[in-house]
């Protein structure tokens, strides 16, 4: 069975639009790549002293259970040359990709929570988010993400880009 799953995708490193499209590339053998925001150029939160990020969301079609889904991701990073250091979580790297809604499903276990914990306070997340689902609904919060993104208080800026899709 199907699930759409929408994802985060940030780069801070190199050349940060070269690392979105690869990883969305890559992300298309996991299954298919539905809707790609635009890109954003997002200021770093929690740790600002790093250059800043290209950022945007993926909506994508897959077949696997969501361990099975994050594992693939955390591969991906990793081939892409990300590097996790447990005492720099939130510092500068290749590419980020944060599962955000999986589906319909709430997940909560060591190494997975859905929905993405945080993404209602992050504007970087819920900007690119907002593009290509609006409607969509938080399976707790019960608020689509138009409206969590315009609950939002002014933060860090995000600046949309020129639409530059794979």
């Amino acid at each position: 069975m199907r699930k759409l799953v929408y994802l985060s995708l940030g780069s801070n490193l190199g050349d940060r639009e070269a690392n979105l499209k690869d990883a969305i590339l890559r992300l298309g053998a996991l299954g298919k790549v539905v809707a790609i925001s635009s890109f954003y150029e997002t200021e770093p939160v929690e740790f600002a002293q790093q250059p800043w990020f290209l950022n945007c969301a993926v909506a994508l079609e897959t077949e696997k259970m969501p361990k099975q889904f994050l594992s693939a991701i955390l591969s991906i990073e990793q081939e892409m040359g990300r590097k996790r250091q447990a005492n720099r979580l939130k510092g500068p790297r290749s590419i980020d990709i944060d599962v955000l809604l999986f589906g319909t499903s709430v997940v909560d276990t060591q190494t997975l929570t859905v929905p993405h914990p945080a993404m209602h306070r992050r504007r970087f997340v819920l900007e690119p988010l907002a593009e290509i689902a609006p409607e969509h609904r938080h399976p707790i919060f019960k608020r689509t993400i138009r409206e969590l993104r315009d609950a939002l208080p002014p933060g860090p800026a995000v600046r949309r880009l020129a639409r530059r899709n794979p």
